[in-house]
């Protein structure tokens, strides 16, 4: 937008008037001007031969500077624009680390953006973990971090009346009805977003995978789903896949990886190790989600795919790792995973491509992904050193049941 005219630069042109012949003396005059400030300052006006029509332009050219304001920046318009449209807003959040992360940075970027933001933990929540070790930032920014049981409807009876619902915790629509209930039917909330999943995609074979593909009829977050959308709520939900941060302690993705290339041992993986996948930070899907109170009745009653839009092979990750780690040429030795006898999945991943498309939330939504895997891993690392994790004794015993059973190979 172009910037606004201020009191010092607005200018006005006086109507000409005729000079009467005998010409009025005038004294010095004083005039209060308002400054942008709205503190007073004495202006002595020197004198002159005016008519007291000019006098009254000049007040008038002034008093329209000063409704019209100062100049503003770009972010304090959009500080000034969120303030108009703030929102009562409540995240539901669960006690597991990744979608822990997911809420710390979504209440952080919400109370950034102007809104009143209460955060609804879990009774059982370890708060000495991250990210939830981390509230205290949130405390800062005015965030209101409470625990209770989001089934029972009394948990909600003192923490007042809410525009938008940020469902994190939900995996059946037993745990989200008392919630999706009192948004519907209480709160007549605007907006209720709920944090699904993309493992609800049945098997196949078409990649990237989009928001129309079937998914598995026994999926809790699709109970969910249809629960939001029998009752006629403003709906919207988000599917992401692999999530990753500094405060996650879900860590089991890339951690599975630098375990072993900062020991020098070889990293066992299932399949080829083209398979492509995507690792999206934490921070990218809070804003997606964030995304719904600009988008409004764009973003209800739609599912939005929630990933990064960039690709990478599981090879090409762990040689990322290696470099990060110090160890740029790491030994990786692939295996058939119906060929080996196992007690349970090992490797973090896939055998085969897995990954979805985000391209309807950059339309629908505005969206766009901020981080970058190489500048987030090396962050990430500095995480991983700091827990201790180069000093833990690590046994790699289904690594060696692995080898055991298939040939060494890089």
């Amino acid at each position: 937008p172009k910037p606004v005219a201020s009191a010092a630069t607005h200018t006005s042109t006086p109507t000409a008037l005729a000079r009467s012949p005998s010409t009025m003396r005038i004294s010095y005059r004083t005039a209060l001007l308002g400054s942008v400030a709205l503190n007073a300052c004495l202006l002595i006006i020197g004198s002159a031969l005016r008519q007291p029509a000019q006098l009254q332009g000049m007040f008038t050219s002034n008093k329209v500077s000063m409704r019209r304001g100062p100049v503003l920046s770009g972010r304090a318009r959009a500080l000034r624009a969120h303030a108009d449209r703030s929102m009562n807003c409540l995240i539901v959040q669960n006690k597991g680390g990744g979608h822990g992360e997911i809420g710390y940075h979504l209440a952080s970027q919400l109370a950034s953006e102007g809104h009143s933001v209460t955060l609804l933990g879990d009774p059982a929540t370890k708060k000495e973990s991250l990210p939830f070790a981390r509230y205290g930032d949130l405390l800062s920014k005015g965030v209101t971090v409470k625990y209770g049981n989001p089934c029972d409807p009394t948990t909600f009876s003192t923490l007042g009346d809410f525009d938008a619902v940020f469902d994190n915790a939900a995996k059946s629509k037993d745990s989200c009805k008392t919630v999706a209930d009192l948004a519907k039917n209480v709160w007549k909330v605007k907006n209720y977003a709920y944090v699904s999943s993309a493992g609800m995609y049945k098997p196949g074979y078409t990649f990237p995978m989009s928001e129309s593909l079937p998914v598995k009829d026994t999926a809790g977050q699709k109970e969910v789903e249809d629960y939001l959308r029998e009752i006629g709520l403003p709906w919207s939900s988000f599917r992401p896949q692999y999530i990753y941060g500094p405060l996650t302690n879900k860590r089991d993705y890339l951690d599975y990886f630098f375990d072993r290339v900062t020991r020098g041992v070889p990293v066992p993986v299932a399949g080829s190790g083209q398979q492509l996948v995507t690792l999206t930070h934490a921070a990218d899907v809070a804003s997606m989600l964030a995304s719904v109170i600009d988008a409004g009745e764009k973003s209800h009653g739609q599912v939005f795919n929630c990933a990064t839009d960039q690709l990478i092979t599981v090879d090409d990750l762990i040689k990322l790792c290696g470099k990060i780690a110090g160890n740029p040429n790491p030994r990786i030795v692939h295996y058939d995973p119906k060929s080996v006898q196992l007690e349970k999945k090992a490797f973090p991943f896939r055998d085969n491509n897995f990954f979805v498309a985000p391209d309807k939330a950059k339309v629908r939504l505005g969206w766009q992904c901020k981080h970058t895997l190489e500048r987030e891993l090396v962050k990430y690392f500095e995480g991983y050193k700091a827990l201790g994790k180069l000093d833990k004794d690590i046994k790699f015993s289904v690594d060696e049941a692995i080898f055991g059973q298939v040939p060494m190979h890089a």
